[in-house]
């Protein structure tokens, strides 16, 4: 559809200038009449003269990078149309330079817009392309960052699942369904731009209830959530990162909160965990809130603020504007 609207603006713009560049120039040679004007005679040569200069030569140099050689032959090409006007349509019989003082525009006018008209249009063409790859770029970096978030969830939650089975078999049931959930999430929902609130915070839940269970004796969970408009979109895997951070880099016997809030379309989500502090600079430590970093700078830009404090606890504070 874009391709044939650029294409149609493209011949628009050049019936419009043949018909305007016709009009002036039978206005300015009025003295002939129009069925024995030689300019008309001329014309026909001169759309041969510019079309294949737009459509041969010009594409040809410009490829070759043979700028100052196209200069050339763009001037003879000027000068011995001129001439062929002058002295065997017109033929007025005038010297050189007069020839070219009185008839080079009518050659250099067409030529120049046509060739200014087939840059521009193949600098638009450029800037399309670049614009495409930084689509399909941000596209690929985004789906690559998912991935490495994905398996984390994912494993743990059948670890969870295998656990109960052993233990409680008459409850694994609801843990499959809970799984089979959050897998429809990830796999399907997540390739999505954005989802709703109300899904990904079921995700949210679902891993809640997973991690509940896991640490159940060893850990202390907190949380809490306060949403006004659950059909406010997010960008999927977001709060996750977070989340799973806090439990997987948490301390044994220690407290986890988890405050996820949206007012007026502005969600906060705020986590808190006990921390190692001799493993917070690794690596490892630091590998899923710079996945995390890398996608909000990609999605929201400016409108997001990620703010990570190292003090007696590791918290971790995510403001988004939601849309």
């Amino acid at each position: 559809m874009i391709t044939l609207k650029k294409h149609t603006s493209q011949i628009l713009v050049h019936i419009l200038f043949w018909m305007l560049f016709v009009f002036v120039s039978l206005s300015v040679f009025s003295q002939y009449y129009w069925r024995e004007n030689p300019f008309l005679q001329y014309l026909s040569i001169l759309v041969v003269i510019v079309y294949v200069n737009n459509l041969l030569l010009l594409p040809f140099f410009i490829k070759k990078r043979l700028y100052i050689i196209y200069v050339f032959v763009f001037a003879a090409i000027s000068f011995f149309a001129t001439q062929l006007y002058c002295n065997v349509f017109a033929q007025c019989g005038c010297s050189i330079m007069k020839c070219l003082s009185d008839y080079l525009w009518q050659t250099l006018v067409p030529l120049i817009f046509f060739s200014f008209i087939w840059m521009l249009y193949r600098f638009l063409d450029k800037q399309d392309e670049v614009e495409q790859v930084k689509k399909e770029h941000l596209e690929m970096e985004l789906k690559f960052l998912k991935s490495q978030i994905n398996p984390h969830v994912l494993f743990n939650n059948l670890n969870t699942i295998y656990s109960y089975a052993l233990e409680k078999p008459k409850e694994t049931p609801e843990l499959i369904l809970m799984l089979s959930d959050n897998l429809k999430h990830v796999l399907y929902e997540s390739n999505a731009k954005t989802v709703s609130l109300e899904k990904e915070l079921q995700f949210i839940d679902n891993y809640m209830t997973f991690q509940g269970i896991r640490t159940e004796g060893v850990k202390h969970i907190n949380y809490n959530k306060s949403i006004q408009s659950s059909e406010k979109q997010i960008a999927p895997l977001l709060l996750i990162c977070i989340i799973e951070n806090a439990f997987k880099h948490s301390t044994l016997g220690s407290d986890i909160s988890v405050s996820i809030t949206e007012k007026n379309g502005v969600l906060e989500c705020v986590c808190l965990n006990d921390y190692d502090k001799e493993k917070v600079t690794t690596e490892d430590f630091k590998i899923g809130l710079q996945n995390l970093e890398k996608r909000l700078q990609l999605i929201y830009k400016e409108d997001y603020k990620l703010e990570v404090f190292k003090d007696e606890v590791y918290k971790v504070y995510l403001k988004l504007k939601l849309s």
